[in-house]
């Protein structure tokens, strides 16, 4: 028996610097989930008991985009210190419980930083596996790229979107250059191939390898986007939710498909919304 949309509880978590909360909740909320945004303090008790939230309560968790604590240190670093140094063990149980787990962007480096991605060998890894580091163009990037779907059907966040699909997606960072540990590349690489964990990679509009500007950071192999070995935690750099509708294409006015029409990032909040249904 299937659970009704509306009923499915997502966690947008934040803190301060975080700024892509509104959006990726309006993704979730358009699409008739309930939602809501929850600080940190909210799930480690630093807070008031009328505010405080238990994370298990919810089926869905969401690390938006933005600059968590200024990207102090490390992008993603200080909270991703925060929240494991509280609250690992819930975390941990959240995820072998099969719960999905997306971050865009900035939180894309925090579940780096939390050692939940790329998590070769374990649900969480003590330290981090990779780093997604400064773009080879040592400037932040804000603009329209294309990515290749190249999972072959772990991932839950990309069930609706054929494997082979070009989609467009935009970027808007300055540290998403996915990179092993250098001895390792290669292997790391390979490993996530094999495992099916790949999802994403960048490409031109063509849909090939592409070059700078297409691939905008450097990232090894073009990866945009992993999963875990599980397929319920994602990380993506681009920001799906900035694309939620047609109009919100670049191209919109020259297409002449329905400006309120679904765009391309969509099918990811879809898909994981479809798959929560049907497991819970």
């Amino acid at each position: 028996m299937f659970m009704n949309t509306e009923d499915i509880k997502v966690c947008v978590l934040r803190i301060e610097g975080t700024n892509c909360e509104d959006e990726t909740y309006e993704a979730f909320k358009m699409l008739g989930a309930s939602p809501e945004k929850v600080h940190l303090k909210q799930l480690t008790s630093s807070t008031a008991s009328t505010l405080k939230r238990e994370l298990d309560d919810y089926h869905l968790l969401v690390f938006p985009g933005g600059f968590s604590a200024g990207d102090y240190i490390r992008a993603g670093a200080i909270f991703a210190a925060r929240m494991k140094s509280a609250l690992a063990k819930d975390l941990e149980k959240f995820v072998d419980s099969g719960k999905p787990v997306l971050g865009i962007c900035n939180g894309f480096q925090i579940l780096v930083e939390l050692g939940l991605l790329p998590t070769i060998g374990k649900t969480m890894s003590d330290f981090p596996q990779s780093a997604l580091y400064t773009n080879d163009s040592a400037r932040f990037e804000c603009r329209p790229t294309y990515l290749r779907h190249d999972n072959r059907g772990k991932c839950l966040f990309t069930s609706e979107i054929p494997q082979g699909k070009v989609v467009m997606i935009p970027s808007a960072h300055a540290e998403g250059n996915l990179k092993f540990p250098l001895d390792k590349q290669n292997e790391y690489v390979d490993k996530l191939e094999e495992n099916d964990q790949i999802v994403f990679r960048y490409v031109n509009p063509d849909g090939d390898e592409p070059a700078y500007p297409w691939c905008p950071n450097g990232s090894i192999s073009q990866i945009a986007a992993i999963c875990n070995s599980g397929g319920n935690v994602l990380g993506l750099m681009p920001h799906p939710e900035r694309v939620v509708y047609r109009f919100q294409h670049p191209d919109w006015t020259r297409s002449k498909e329905c400006p309120d029409g679904p765009g391309d990032g969509r099918a990811i909040f879809q898909s994981v919304l479809n798959n929560v249904k049907k497991s819970f």
